[in-house]
């Protein structure tokens, strides 16, 4: 359920992004200390430029520990996965299918139909992508994005930060 984005949450996303935010839509999930960690762009940004990342983790934690797991060969490893097993392939392209039917409810772009995060529907090129599909969708929805959550684990376990996690 996308949530509106509050002033307060708009002045920690600030603070998260190091920047402000962009034609930003709601909230799509929250750490348990109620922070925003997953905001929901609009496909067009305000300038009019089409935008086709839809869900974008903001969480300063979570992201950390995608860049760590991105480092460390993971989305290499789901890659030869995708391509030798059938069954996740086509989980995967259900997954785009959900991303762009979830992206289409916002606004139709012409420019970035068709395109959705991460990589998908035929590979994987961004572990933070996935993960914040995952987390916005709930489980079962981004099988890759769900092991990728997994493996970031609880990221929100130490109290947040004041500001920017």
């Amino acid at each position: 359920m996308l949530e509106p984005m509050t002033a307060a949450d708009e002045s920690v996303i600030t603070a998260q992004l190091q920047r402000p935010p962009r034609g930003i839509a709601g909230i799509a999930y929250r750490c348990p200390c109620g922070k925003p960690a997953v905001v929901v762009t609009r496909p067009r940004l305000p300038d009019g430029t089409p935008f086709p990342t839809t869900y974008y983790l903001t969480c300063p934690r979570a992201v950390g520990v995608c860049s760590s797991l991105e480092s460390q060969g993971l989305m290499a490893e789901m890659n030869q996965r995708l391509s030798a097993d059938h069954d996740l392939a086509l989980a995967h392209r259900r997954a785009h299918e959900h991303y762009l039917t979830e992206r289409e409810r916002l606004d139709s772009v012409p420019e970035i139909a068709g395109i959705s995060a991460g990589g998908m529907p035929d590979r994987v090129k961004c572990l933070h992508a996935l993960v914040a599909h995952a987390l916005a969708a709930g489980t079962g929805v981004n099988p890759l994005g769900d092991e990728a959550v997994q493996a970031v684990g609880h990221f929100w376990t130490r109290p947040c930060l004041e500001e920017g996690s």
